[in-house]
């Protein structure tokens, strides 16, 4: 029986870009600097609260606080502590987002207790200076995701080349997963742990029916082997389980239903393609296989279409919750704008897009079309538009939203891009 009060304060998240990959052709990136995060902590989140949204998914990098020999420099994140605190913005602390310390192979045993060991002390200075709780972590970003490109498209390290290395990777990061996971609540039983990958589907060419077979087995195996692990359903022996799963994140992005390629990356499927899939089956499906709680963890559209794109997305997920599928949630990513990871060009998926200027600062622009109809969805869902003095002083009635959609009525459909 789905619960009736939500795990967050605000049914609409948000969240910065915090990758920290080895990249191909440019060693080693920070993607919080890339934006401005660091000098922007203050503004970024009173922009938050000014939208009404109390939950932000944030990042502590590893590779760039991890100094070796159990030491560690957390200063860099001292900043986003202080907005949060300051603005009243539950964080989810991404521990690992695509990137880890020089020198390890994520293969080995050693990965898997460093990572553990980063884990738990990470949570501890959290801990000492966090102004709410449950502690919320998201072990290892995208372990499935990560695995594709960096065990298989050598996008970022380790560089794998094969789909066996890609599958041999996504477990190792699902086993440090779990081992963090049991790290962090050794000290603090009553953390969360939010697990996250995307929502895929993957449909062979229409010239190419004897690629179903490996099509279909993207769709359905490798897709979830990062989940199956650390949910116990594969590889017991690793300790995953139920508990150890907690809440499940699914990422969704116009790019992650695919015609399959038999060297990859895939190709996007185009808008209006009959092979597209309504969102809220592929929603209903994920959480029907494991039964958690779950919240989409990260969804945009690109500059225009951003509130059509919302607007899809909402429906999708009332349809889904129509269906009886427990989600609490929707994270708007990011907040502010990124660059494209390949060219560098700003992608303007944001609820705020950037402008640099002269002195090379970026100015924040909150996109108002993307923003206003955030706002209509926030009241039609009975939820603020902006945050009051305590957000945390009661969590989200989901039984609100449930009326929402049974009053909608929503029909799901393929027709979103």
């Amino acid at each position: 029986m789905p619960t009736t009060n939500s795990l967050f304060p605000t049914f609409f998240l948000s969240g910065f870009e915090c990758s920290t990959f080895d990249w191909k052709d440019a060693g080693r990136r920070d993607l919080s600097a890339e934006i401005q995060h660091y000098a922007h902590a203050n503004e970024d989140y009173a922009f938050l609260k000014s939208l009404g949204i109390a939950v932000a998914r944030e990042g502590i990098a590893w590779p760039l606080i991890d100094r070796g020999g159990g030491g560690y420099d957390f200063s860099c994140i001292d900043g986003f502590l202080a907005a949060q605190r300051r603005h009243s913005i539950l964080p989810i602390w991404d521990l690992c987002h695509y990137g880890y310390p020089a020198g390890l192979d994520p293969l080995s045993d050693a990965f898997v207790h460093r990572f553990a060991d980063f884990a738990r002390a990470a949570a501890r200075y959290i801990a000492e200076r966090a102004h709410h709780g449950p502690l919320f972590f998201t072990p290892m970003n995208e372990p499935t995701f990560w695995g594709y490109m960096g065990g298989e498209w050598a996008w970022a390290a380790p560089f794998g080349t094969s789909a066996d290395y890609r599958r041999r990777f996504t477990t190792a990061l699902a086993r440090a997963d779990i081992a963090a996971t049991k790290a962090i609540r050794a000290d603090f039983p009553d953390a969360r742990m939010v697990h996250i990958d995307p929502l895929i589907w993957v449909v062979p060419p229409r010239d190419r029916p004897d690629l179903a077979e490996a099509a279909h087995r993207e769709s359905y195996d490798d897709a979830y082997l990062a989940w199956d692990v650390i949910s116990g359903l594969k590889h017991p022996e690793l300790g995953g389980c139920p508990e150890v799963l907690d809440i499940i994140g699914l990422n969704n992005y116009s790019f992650g239903q695919m015609e399959y390629r038999e060297r990859g990356p895939h190709a996007a499927l185009e808008p209006g393609d009959d092979r597209i899939r309504p969102l809220c089956d592929l929603i209903e499906e994920a959480w029907a296989k494991y039964r958690r709680p779950c919240i989409v963890a990260e969804t945009s559209g690109l500059k225009g279409g951003r509130p059509d794109w919302l607007n899809d997305i909402v429906v999708e997920a009332m349809a889904a919750i129509r269906r009886g599928v427990d989600l609490h949630g929707l994270c708007l990513f990011p907040a502010v704008d990124m660059p494209d990871w390949h060219n560098g060009e700003w992608l303007h998926n944001g609820i705020a897009d950037v402008e640099k200027l002269p002195d090379g600062t970026l100015l924040r622009k909150p996109y108002l079309p993307y923003v206003e109809c955030l706002h209509r969805w926030q009241r039609r869902l009975n939820r603020v538009t902006s945050l009051d003095a305590n957000p945390f002083d009661s969590a989200v009635d989901l039984t609100d939203i449930r009326r929402a959609a049974q009053e909608m009525d929503p029909k799901p459909d393929a027709d979103w891009h």
